[in-house]
């Protein structure tokens, strides 16, 4: 199975406790590829994810299985070329918008799930994974609010969310859409501006269940729980932010205690990664 996450230093924890998840939850080997940036402009830093940790994660995935393997791309020379200058001050970081440069990596497979680092796999995504992409660029779940808000149809809702996406590549560099949507970024300021992008320009997206990325409340059965922004009423309106490495607010604020054994062996792993590069 072919996977992508995309980012900067900050992703790490999210990916380690991504990993994990779906590790515990298929046995097929994975081949992960991992696009990063380096950036610094007007004190907006990017600083990328090292190869050192990379590779401590390669090791990981080979104790789960030995035909797994996880590589890096840096894809700075790339993103310089084509800034998103409209969407630069925007509150969503320059490494948000690293996935829209997936196509200019000759190296990445045809089939690719992407995850945001803030995805934990709870059950079997093969239904996802293995589904039939001819003639889709992309597909993925509607946005929980988005798709209400963002409608471009009166009677239907189309807004999908970016947070899990199954890419075809090959029918991606074919329409020119990851292009079109840097250009866009470049030249448009937007909300959520690589998200909007995708949903604006692309012509071929499908649907599939929210199971696929739950974005609420976890039901019996969602696969892929996103911890993504959402929105409380009462006692007053407020916005709840809660990452699956916040452990404390994950029990307090969400009422989750669900990953606690997968957050247990998270620590372990960072924690001997850490030592190692201590001693280095």
């Amino acid at each position: 199975m072919n996977l992508m996450y995309c980012g900067d230093k900050n992703i790490a924890d999210g990916l380690i406790i991504s990993l994990l998840s779906i590790m515990k939850n298929t046995s097929a080997p994975l081949k992960v590829y991992v696009l990063t940036v380096s950036y610094e402009r007007d004190g907006k830093v990017c600083e990328p994810i090292t190869e050192e940790f990379i590779s401590y994660l390669d090791g990981v995935l080979k104790e789960h299985n030995k035909d797994s393997a996880i590589k890096l791309f840096d894809v700075s020379e790339d993103f310089v070329k084509n800034l998103p200058e409209k969407n630069l001050e925007t509150r969503f970081t320059p490494g948000c918008m690293v996935r829209l440069f997936a196509d200019l990596v000759p190296e990445l497979p045809d089939r690719i799930l992407y995850l945001d680092n803030d995805i934990v796999c709870r059950g079997d995504f093969s239904e996802l994974y293995y589904m039939d992409l001819d003639g889709k660029e992309l597909v993925g779940v509607l946005d929980y609010y988005g798709a209400w808000l963002f409608k471009r149809k009166l009677l239907s809702r189309d807004y999908l969310n970016s947070g899990v996406l199954l890419l075809n590549l090959k029918e991606i560099k074919r329409t020119g859409l990851f292009q079109k949507c840097r250009e866009r970024c470049r030249d448009k300021k937007m909300f959520m501006p690589d998200q909007s992008a995708i949903n604006k320009l692309s012509q071929s997206k499908h649907y599939v269940s929210r199971k696929f990325n739950e974005q609420r409340k976890l039901k019996d059965d969602t696969v892929f729980q996103h911890f993504t922004t959402s929105f409380r009423f009462f006692p007053y309106f407020h916005s709840v932010s809660v990452k699956p490495w916040n452990v404390t607010q994950l029990h307090n604020t969400l009422n989750i205690y669900e990953y606690d054994s997968l957050l247990v062996e998270y620590r372990k792993v960072k924690a001997k990664y850490l030592a190692q590069e201590n001693k280095a």
